[in-house]
């Protein structure tokens, strides 16, 4: 199986790219977020996912190996292929995609083309408990056991400030994807309480 590629880029085509090793192109699929980082003539090295089924073996290539993780998680779920992964790759990079299952945004799930409310909810239903699989938690809260052995709780004093300033954003009209990850820049991870200051700050670094 080949797990990774580096060499140099001999050829660009609307979804693939053809990689030369030692003399040897590899021709690998790929998403508009990898392609657009590549050029003819200029060394690569991707993070390949091989798919060997009974009538072909096909490369898939990623810039980043978080990027083939979501990629390999993402078809875990039924009536998601590789199409559609890739889909939702191109519009969500791993760690927004993980803040969009985590805070249950099926609206930035279905921005990628071919992905439906339905096949969205499935996704955020069946990922729920995986994503962290392919991204670590950005800016999460640090979660310690409650002292009965109950759900944990978060020690992170500003979570609700931030989750509050966010979807005050989203009833704005803007993204919220784009919403939470202001909000979280602007947060800096402290524990800022005050959710109109968390507004305002946020609608300045989306106004940039």
């Amino acid at each position: 199986m080949i797990g990774s590629l580096k060499g140099t880029v001999a050829r660009l085509g609307e979804n693939t790219a053809v990689i030369e090793v030692a003399g040897v192109g590899y021709l690998v699929q790929a998403g508009a977020r990898t392609l657009e980082k590549l050029s003819v003539g200029e060394a690569a090295a991707l993070s390949i996912e091989t798919a060997v089924r009974e009538d072909y073996i096909r490369l898939y290539g990623f810039h980043e190996e978080t990027e083939r993780l979501a990629f390999v998680t993402l078809q875990s779920v039924q009536g998601v292929g590789a199409k559609h992964a890739f889909a939702i790759l191109d519009v969500l990079s791993p760690s927004d995609l993980f803040d969009a299952i985590t805070h249950g945004d099926i609206a930035a799930v279905t921005r990628a083309h071919g992905v439906g409310k339905k096949l969205a909810e499935r996704i955020m239903t069946e990922l729920k408990g995986k994503a962290g699989a392919f991204v670590a938690p950005m800016g999460a809260a640090t979660l310690k056991p409650a002292a009965n052995g109950a759900a944990a709780a978060p020690v992170d004093a500003g979570a609700s400030a931030r989750a509050d300033a966010a979807s005050a954003l989203v009833n704005l009209g803007y993204d919220g994807v784009d919403a939470r990850r202001a909000v979280a820049a602007v947060a800096g991870g402290g524990a800022v309480a005050d959710v109109g200051a968390l507004v305002t700050a946020a609608l300045k670094e989306l106004a940039l």
